[in-house]
């Protein structure tokens, strides 16, 4: 590793909380940047009490998402600290906020107030439905967008409520996007000299990842709606989910070479005789037309197999294949392994902690994060000193509570 982390010299000013926003903060640190996160006093950040809570301090969840920042922690009801957040604010480069709009704005925070002190500041707004609209007043969550967005209705079985997603798709979809739209802004500075709002909403993002759904419905001239299917694709046969005899598993037999090649070995191995030169498979409309007496062959199939037997058969013809894995099993994934996708930090109260990594690889830098999420108020003095705060008055906030810690 020869380079330095792309954002190395660059500031961040993480004012976010729960998921979204404090993910770009993360991200941002992976890549280099300085990330200082601002929590309220008292509490902090709400997510430090959300799954999987070890004390009274933090959890799993804030570790997570908060590691490799600085923590400050200011009363922004003490003028002291008002201007605290003003000199830091002025010192950024990139401001990320994910609260609902205009709230920002009566603590001084917003962009327009920012951006006349700090013209170079790229300021990330975050949140529900974003700062334009009708809707954007209103308070939201990644569960909102995803019922609004119609990706919520497509999943699930037929006749039944849909389920809920169990992965915040729609904030770590915005926060990824974010990230981006970030580093563009930042390359955009260097030739105009100035920064940008930046007016992310969850609802926009999750529509935009419709990569089938809106065209089938305006280029059919809107006679074609998703439904909800269950465990496989109608479009795409054969692509699903299939139970065996010791757990589940996936197949994508949906590209005609692909499905020759699996057809095949169903047949060879106690499958319908002729299953495999069924010239009504041949192609994916055909399959697609023939799609129940197809599930209905493959399903048994499976269903008088092992999950490992399935997979080493369809891997020798190269049929993309996989089991449908709990957390026990991706963790202990040789692959993931591998990837080093599972990344291991010290902390000085809970010891040994295992935590995703992110998924960026470069060539010539590493982006592992190995410094913990930071206590309440931790780097408090620190940070102070960085904005020209003397030692008297930085240990005077420190006594008033203008600077929190615990």
């Amino acid at each position: 590793m020869t380079q330095a982390l792309p954002l190395a010299g660059i500031r961040v000013i993480d004012y976010s909380h729960f998921l979204a926003g404090p993910y770009v903060g993360r991200c941002l640190a992976a890549l280099g940047a300085e990330v200082i996160k601002v929590e309220r006093p008292g509490s902090g950040d709400a997510g430090r009490q959300h799954a999987h809570v070890l004390d009274d301090q933090t959890s799993g969840y804030f570790l997570q998402l908060n590691m490799g920042k600085q923590g400050v922690s200011v009363n922004m009801k003490d003028p002291r600290g008002k201007a605290f957040m003003q000199k830091l604010c002025d010192s950024a480069d990139v401001f990320i906020e994910n609260y609902r709009p205009g709230a920002l704005d009566k603590l001084g925070l917003g962009y327009a107030e920012l951006s006349a002190r700090n013209p170079k500041l790229v300021y990330c707004s975050i949140s529900a439905y974003g700062h334009t609209g009708p809707d954007s007043h209103r308070a939201g969550f990644g569960l909102i967008a995803e019922a609004k967005s119609g990706i919520m209705q497509m999943v699930g079985n037929p006749g039944e409520a849909p389920p809920l997603l169990r992965i915040s798709l729609g904030d770590m979809y915005t926060g990824i996007h974010a990230v981006a739209a970030i580093n563009a802004a930042l390359l955009g500075r260097v030739k105009s000299g100035k920064g940008q709002h930046i007016d992310m909403a969850l609802y926009d993002t999750l529509v935009s990842m419709h990569e089938y759904a809106v065209q089938c419905y305006t280029l059919s001239g809107g006679t074609v709606l998703p439904e909800q299917t269950g465990h496989d694709m109608p479009t795409s046969t054969l692509y699903g989910v299939f139970r065996a005899q010791d757990g589940d598993l996936v197949i994508a037999a949906q590209v005609d070479d692909s499905w020759k090649r699996f057809a095949a070995l169903v047949e060879a191995h106690g499958g319908p005789a002729g299953f495999g030169a069924d010239a009504r498979f041949d192609s994916l409309n055909g399959r697609n037309a023939h799609r129940v007496e197809i599930l209905g062959v493959v399903k048994a199939w499976v269903a008088a197999r092992q999950v490992a037997d399935i997979l080493a058969l369809l891997d020798s013809v190269d049929v993309p294949c996989a089991k449908v894995q709990r957390i026990d099993e991706v963790i202990a994934d040789p692959q993931i392994q591998a990837r080093g996708m599972i990344v291991e930090q010290q902390h000085p109260r809970y010891g040994t902690l295992r935590l995703p990594n992110l998924p960026f690889r470069f060539s010539d830098c590493d982006t592992t994060i190995r410094q913990v999420a930071p206590d309440l108020g931790e780097h408090n003095a620190e940070v102070a000193a960085s904005l020209g705060f003397s030692s008297a008055e930085i240990a005077a906030m420190q006594a008033d509570g203008v600077l929190y810690e615990k």
